[in-house]
């Protein structure tokens, strides 16, 4: 008889992807204990989620162009997945939440899911709870995902110490709507270096250097 094929369903496939934004590439192994959870929560092994991670992989600009790959056998779901969320990041943070509370996650049950930097919600206030709410959902998404780009390290200092780290926006959360949440439009960087950028106290120019202001 053939071989029965479990197929993902698209709310799995979903979770996947927003976790492997969410991770290093470095980190995509089956002992890792964030892919653990999130297998258990959706009915699959640690090594087939791991698996399915590495194929988002094969992907990624940002991997291939670096020279590393994938496993290369991403499927034709996979494919669609990343088309409609890789570029979509406030749907996929929206999307990826709305699944995980669907599936009886709670507060703290995975590690960072609600874990944000402060942010000025005063202009949310009139839309309520809600707005804030969501606000603060993709908030968390960004910076999970901006602490993966940079390995969980300070791109200035090097520090790597999670709860001194923050994601900061290149481009001001309120000055550019549609990059809020583009990790391309962010650093990771200690609180103290957060604050001086965010001050005007240094900048980093188009060579990737870091300057400093006369002040």
């Amino acid at each position: 008889m053939p071989r029965t094929i479990n197929r993902w369903s698209r709310e799995q496939l979903v979770l996947a992807f927003a976790l492997y934004c969410q991770i290093p590439f470095g980190k995509m192994h089956k002992t890792n204990p964030e892919i653990v959870k999130i297998a258990k929560l959706i009915g699959r092994t640690p090594s087939s989620l791991a698996m399915k991670l590495v194929n988002f992989a094969s992907l990624d600009p940002a991997i291939t162009n670096s020279g590393r790959k994938g496993l290369g056998n991403a499927s034709t779901e996979d494919k669609k997945v990343w088309e409609e969320f890789h570029s979509d990041w406030e749907e996929l943070a929206m999307e990826n939440d709305r699944i995980l509370s669907d599936l009886g996650d709670t507060v703290g049950e995975l590690p960072g899911r609600y874990e944000s930097d402060t942010i000025e919600l005063e202009s949310f206030a009139a839309g309520g709870r809600k707005a804030v709410v969501e606000v603060r959902i993709k908030q968390a998404f960004f910076r999970r995902v901006v602490l993966s780009s940079y390995q969980g390290r300070c791109c200035m200092s090097g520090l790597s110490v999670r709860a001194l780290l923050t994601a900061s926006h290149i481009v001001p959360w309120k000055a550019d709507q549609t990059n809020r949440l583009n990790p391309r439009n962010g650093l990771c960087l200690s609180a103290l270096h957060d604050r001086a950028f965010d001050r005007g106290l240094i900048t980093v120019t188009q060579e990737l250097k870091i300057k400093v202001s006369r002040k």
